[in-house]
């Protein structure tokens, strides 16, 4: 099984969570072409008095932040994912103990499926899928706020039929007697629209904070294996 290697933006990276000292303290030069294994990491951290388990928590750390994913609506963040290999096969227990734990987290029983080699749990739009790859298995996070979409998709129909309401009632030369109704249609469309977009962006980090730590769980129990 290859072990997996960090490149050079990634070991300072995890440098820098395991110690406030940063890179610039290492002892000597990391190999730039084919980078270094979690093992190498460690060695070189205690070269200078950085302790295995800190340079591990913050490798995890890092292996779950380049997962990241988000879907965007108009450049609002209206879906999130988190993609982590586990680069080891998660044990039937570990699957049915995060399955409690998502229950917990996001307060919904959620539904289980079991196909093959393939698990999933899923409540609506939010998922987690339990995929196996060549190192073992990976875990994929995803949701997708269906509430918001909905309303901004909403306000902008609404704001549609502002346009051709204006545009039928200038041609009619029936304009003036048609604005009561023309800034109701757009109060309603541009409510709607905000309705759905204010609340996206804190939906978002909360979400992006539970499948965090939901992932970064499953990776901290690794070196329990």
């Amino acid at each position: 099984m290859a072990e997996r290697r960090y490149n050079d933006k990634e070991i300072a990276a995890i440098f820098r969570a395991a110690t406030e000292e940063g890179p610039q303290s290492l002892p000597r030069e990391v190999a730039r072409d084919e980078g270094l294994t979690l093992a190498e990491l460690q060695a070189i951290g205690g070269e200078v008095g950085i302790p295995s388990d800190a340079v591990a928590q913050a490798a995890r750390a890092v292996d779950v932040r380049l997962g990241a994913a988000s879907r965007t609506l108009f450049g609002l963040p209206i879906g999130v994912a988190r993609t982590v290999n586990l680069n080891r096969r998660l044990t039937d227990e570990e699957w049915e103990r995060l399955v409690v734990q998502l229950r917990e987290v996001f307060n919904a029983r959620g539904r289980t499926r079991v196909d093959g080699s393939l698990r999933q749990w899923t409540n609506g739009n939010l998922q987690v899928l339990l995929e196996p790859t060549e190192t073992g298995h990976r875990l994929r996070f995803g949701t997708l706020h269906g509430g918001a979409r909905a309303s901004i998709g909403a306000g902008i129909a609404a704001l549609g039929v502002t346009a051709a309401v204006v545009i039928s009632s200038a041609l009619g030369g029936t304009l003036v007697d048609a604005i009561p109704g023309i800034a109701l249609l757009f109060a309603a469309g541009v409510g709607m629209i905000a309705n759905g977009a204010l609340r996206l962006p804190s939906w978002a980090r909360m979400r992006e904070r539970q499948m965090e730590a939901l992932a970064a769980g499953i990776t901290s129990s690794e070196k329990d294996t």
